[in-house]
């Protein structure tokens, strides 16, 4: 039996559970003034805070994470507000339909909490296979109910809220109610992608909420209200996790994933009544930049994040890369740019990584690390082994590795899409840091929307084809109950004798979600830049195989692709649209500052005091 949520129940949970706190600050939510921000590339100024920040990719969610920071909340309770007003303002990246990736410091300790959504029971290995047992198209496989994976973004936000949470529960839901039930502005950027896609409108849901009587997208500006979510949310509110799990809004989950006319899916009551979050050891190693010395923690498998991030940079750090010029301003470039010679090294090093990715990453309750343990693939003494094959040119193949005496009957995943995602990254007052990635994978999802918000299409992050040619099974293929290899990559940083923290950071993106994020981290910590010059940095990727170096449309002079092409590399330019939020923790004789930066690229800004 539950008991009825009212105010003096909520003061007396705080008291009793959250935290621990006596006497916890109230909270009044004020609707800001909306903005209303160009959604191509707008220069961000860059930020500095004295006290606590916050980072989110939309100004109404940084907002109401600045109001409850500054109500006294947690960087915890701010980082479920955030993600409230995410899942009603930027619907098409994140939201509770889907999941995410959060590393939080105490202060003390750094700890992972694993909100990734879970194939159904039902689920096999055959699940995005076609009539003639070859994989299914993206496209085909996404839109529907098949992709639907079991959401865990709110249960793993409950969990961290148990032990870290000081407002209540039910608190951290108003800005996202009060903006659901009041309404908010169509921003530009929610306006162009619906606009640009070609699935969502054929979900009658979505097309009545999204769309005018005339089939077009509501104009910027609109003020859009989502009754259906404010009541769910104050359900949420009220019931903890099991408010979406369980009950109604599961019954209608299931409803809808099953009974899509071409496209129905396993998903059962049963997955999403069973799910549980789970707390994992974060993913460290240590990492040398300027003379100083790093300690830099990322979220461990079934993400690939951390794993090929620091991959990338251990193995840069083992050839000449630092001793080559940083990134020089162009004429007319909206940044400097990185050199041929660097982005040589580090495309080759990407290619190396991604490689060790396709052959050893997937959800760890499944497979096994090799060597017996994930950090075999940072050993200091291995990427030193993958840099030696680093040469003056392009590699004819990028081969996996074999970390210490390891041997895997597992095959390579072939290369496949990655979409979507939305990241938060936060430092409140008493120095508690958040970084945290949060998708529902595709742009919109799955394209299906129950009570107000969107279903995720998680499980096409599987590999569609289950076994190599050969039938050895791939390591991130569908089984039941298992967890779709990630590129999230939410990061903290410290410095590694004082074990200050140092920086908080990620960044959207699909599979490239990795390239975002070690460029931002090589360039704060190895180049000296602001998070805000870091960010600004075009973008480069390599996803390796034989697949094009991908560079970002017209941000690379003639004389760096000329160069890249004469070592052998194929050059793709196209839109590589990031959303990276960073705050660094600077310190000096003069005390300490936080310094913010938000992707141009997108509509995110930093607020804080």
């Amino acid at each position: 039996m539950r008991v009825p949520f009212t105010p003096l129940f909520a003061g007396l949970l705080s008291a009793a559970v959250l935290a621990g706190c006596a006497s916890a600050p109230s909270f009044t939510y004020r609707v800001p003034e909306q903005p209303e921000g160009a959604s191509g590339y707008t220069a961000k100024p860059g930020w500095t805070h004295q006290r606590f920040a916050v980072a989110a990719a939309n100004p109404l969610a940084t907002d109401a994470g600045y109001q409850i920071l500054k109500a006294g909340g947690s960087a915890i309770d701010a980082a479920i507000a955030v993600q409230m007003v995410l899942a009603l303002v930027e619907p098409q990246s994140s939201g509770i339909g889907g999941g995410a990736f959060l590393l939080h410091y105490d202060g003390r300790k750094v700890e992972a909490y694993d909100g990734r959504e879970t194939a159904p029971a039902a689920a096999t290995e055959a699940l995005f296979l076609g009539a003639d047992g070859k994989p299914m198209v993206f496209d085909a496989a996404k839109v529907g109910g098949r992709a639907v994976g079991t959401p865990g973004t709110v249960a793993m936000l409950e969990m961290a809220h148990r032990t870290h949470g000081r407002l209540p529960w039910a608190t951290l839901f108003a800005p996202a109610i009060q903006l659901a039930e009041h309404g908010f502005k169509i921003s530009p950027r929610l306006h162009t992608m619906l606009g640009k896609d070609r699935f969502i409108a054929a979900d009658p849901a979505a097309r009545a909420y999204f769309f005018d009587a005339s089939g077009a997208p509501w104009p910027i500006g609109h003020v859009l209200k989502n009754p259906e979510l404010a009541s769910v949310l104050r359900g949420i509110a009220r019931d903890g996790a099991s408010g979406l799990l369980e009950g109604e809004v599961a019954q209608a989950i299931v409803h809808k994933v099953r009974s899509h006319p071409t496209n129905p899916g396993l998903l059962a009551e049963t997955d999403l009544a069973s799910y549980r979050a789970k707390r994992r050891a974060p993913l460290c190693h240590d990492y040398r930049a300027l003379s100083k010395d790093y300690r830099i923690c990322g979220f461990p498998p079934p993400s690939s994040g951390a794993t090929t991030v620091g991959q990338i940079l251990g193995i840069l750090a083992h050839t000449d890369a630092a001793g080559l010029p940083p990134p020089v301003a162009a004429p007319g470039a909206l940044a400097p740019v990185p050199s041929a010679d660097w982005l040589h090294r580090y495309v080759e090093a990407s290619r190396l990584s991604f490689a060790d990715r396709a052959q050893y990453v997937a959800d760890p309750d499944f497979v096994p690390a090799p060597g017996g343990s994930w950090s075999s693939l940072l050993a200091p003494a291995y990427l030193a082994e993958r840099a030696r094959l680093i040469g003056d040119t392009a590699m004819a193949d990028a081969p996996a590795g074999r970390p210490g005496t390891m041997y895997t009957s597992l095959a390579p995943m072939p290369e496949q899409v990655e979409h979507g995602t939305s990241h938060i990254s936060i430092v409140d007052a008493q120095g508690r840091a958040v970084a945290m990635t949060t998708t529902i994978e595709d742009a919109f999802g799955a394209r299906q929307m129950v009570k107000g918000f969107l279903l995720n299409n998680e499980l096409t992050d599987f590999s569609f084809a289950p076994r190599a040619a050969d039938g050895t099974p791939i390591a991130n293929r569908v089984e039941p109950g298992k967890r779709p290899r990630s590129s999230m990559a939410p990061t903290l940083v410290f410095d590694k004798s004082s074990g200050k923290l140092v920086m908080s950071g990620g960044s959207p993106g699909g599979a490239l979600i990795i390239h975002y994020t070690a460029k931002t981290l090589y360039g704060v910590l190895n180049w000296g830049l602001t998070p805000q010059q870091a960010i600004d940095l075009p973008n480069f990727a390599s996803v390796g195989g034989k697949v094009p170096v991908l560079l970002e449309r017209d941000r690379f002079p003639a004389a760096v692709t000329d160069a890249l092409a004469a070592r052998g590399h194929a050059i793709k330019a196209l839109d590589m649209t990031s959303g990276l939020q960073a705050i660094v923790v600077q310190r000096d004789a003069t005390g300490t500052r936080l310094l913010g930066g938000a992707d141009p690229r997108r509509e995110g800004v930093v607020m804080g005091e």
